[in-house]
């Protein structure tokens, strides 16, 4: 098996690194669907993240990689005793645009109906991805049914199927990521809607960045073993925080507040359904855990929303992707003037607290001329905070060394390759 190229060593991207990771933190977000250019390191950021994952203890000899704490009762290899089992790296299964339906959810063992007479099932993608990671390229080329189908099972967590005399249903909780040029075709909202965050991608125009990832690539491509070597040890350390805030993840504690600015937030975007509400609660949730948090604080939820809201905004066909950081703010700031305190006062937790009057939002500055700054030219500062922060709001080591750097920073620590 090929190396994989280091996620640590991924420059810049910072949307892109915490999207996947509050995956990896919590799967229950929904999966993140990576928009963006071609060359943009989407496919290289999702592989590499499956070396993070941890691994997966799972029912000796399961097709369908039943946990052996817990094992699924309705398992189409089992019934399973509960055991210690055997451990095996987390997968990533890649779903090709040209996959037929039965690749993707499985179907009649031919072989075994024709030589023993018997109806069995052969599993399909879905199976081999449970737990680990469903990696869909191009997913704006796949057919829609294809993706109803797929999306259907992430959602429940399990896949049904019914074809051929055959009725069998199995577990099927994966992190699901899908990639997509914007330039050969959008999804329908529908679909658009089942993904749970949504990430913007493009190549840097800053040349520092540019010739750091040349420099990078063309150091892997030379001897990926060497290259992935020495950032081991940036990922050995991203790979324990990655375990300690899924640890941490059952106690962080979402309040009134939080689900009030979340409730108010989702209204003023007049996004449809209630599925955005669900998703930025238990984005904000895993941003508190990812953090070393055990509560959710307004930036939390601010932060949530730049993930989980732009492609479910009713927008014009010309508008601009992305939110307006603005009206954000505003909607945050009404919401947390009206909450009350645990006393039954406002709230005046200030910065970093529950979200309540005494927090005011970071917004975009006027320029010297007088105008205003682009509302998303601010993001990139939150975004690299929540990727930096540790507990008690400092930078943990793992985060200044690896995924949480700064790229210029990475550019003057690179080692030579």
């Amino acid at each position: 098996m090929s190396t994989p190229y280091p996620f640590t060593a991924i420059v810049g991207q910072d949307d892109l690194r915490l999207g996947l990771l509050l995956n990896a933190v919590s799967p229950a977000v929904g999966g993140v669907l990576v928009r963006g250019e071609k060359g943009t390191a989407k496919s290289t950021a999702v592989r590499a993240l499956a070396a993070l994952m941890p691994e997966v203890r799972v029912v000796s000899g399961c097709r369908f990689s039943c946990d052996p704490t817990a094992p699924d009762p309705a398992c189409p290899d089992g019934p399973h005793e509960a055991g210690p089992g055997v451990s095996r790296p987390a997968r990533t299964v890649e779903l090709p645009v040209g996959a037929s339906e039965d690749r993707l959810v499985g179907a009649l063992d031919i072989e075994r109906a024709l030589s023993e007479g018997v109806k069995a099932f052969e599993p399909g993608l879905l199976a081999d991805a449970h737990r680990g990671i469903l990696y869909v390229d191009e997913v704006n080329l796949l057919h829609d049914h294809l993706v109803d189908l797929l999306l259907d099972a992430a959602a429940m967590g399990a896949s049904y199927v019914e074809r051929e005399g055959v009725s069998v249903r199995h577990a099927a909780r994966f992190l699901l990521v899908g990639t997509m040029n914007p330039e050969e075709g959008e999804l329908r909202p529908q679909l658009l809607d089942r993904f749970g965050l949504t990430v913007e991608v493009a190549a840097s125009r800053d040349t520092d960045q540019r010739v750091e990832v040349v420099r990078r690539r063309l150091a892997y491509d030379d001897d990926p073993e060497a290259f992935a070597a020495r950032w081991a040890g940036e990922e050995s350390a991203l790979r324990e925080r990655i375990a300690a805030a899924r640890l941490l993840l059952p106690r962080v504690v979402l309040g009134d507040g939080a689900l009030r600015q979340i409730a108010a937030t989702c209204a003023a975007f007049e996004v449809d359904g209630m599925r955005a509400d669900i998703v930025m609660a238990r984005t904000a949730t895993a941003l508190a855990a990812w953090a070393g948090r055990e509560e959710v604080t307004a930036e939390d939820v601010r932060q949530a929303a730049l993930l989980a809201l732009p492609h479910r905004r009713r927008r014009n066909p010309f508008d601009a992707p992305g939110l307006d950081e603005d009206k954000l703010d505003d909607a945050l700031r009404e919401s947390g003037d009206d909450t009350d305190g645990p006393d039954g006062g406002p709230d005046d937790d200030g910065p970093g607290g529950g979200g309540g009057a005494g927090w005011r939002p970071r917004r975009a500055g006027p320029r010297r001329d007088g105008t205003r700054r682009h509302a998303r030219r601010g993001r990139g500062g939150g975004v690299r905070a929540a990727l930096r922060a540790g507990r008690g709001g400092r930078p943990r080591a793992a985060a200044r060394r690896g995924v949480g750097a700064v790229p210029g920073e990475d550019a003057q620590r690179a080692r030579p390759g």
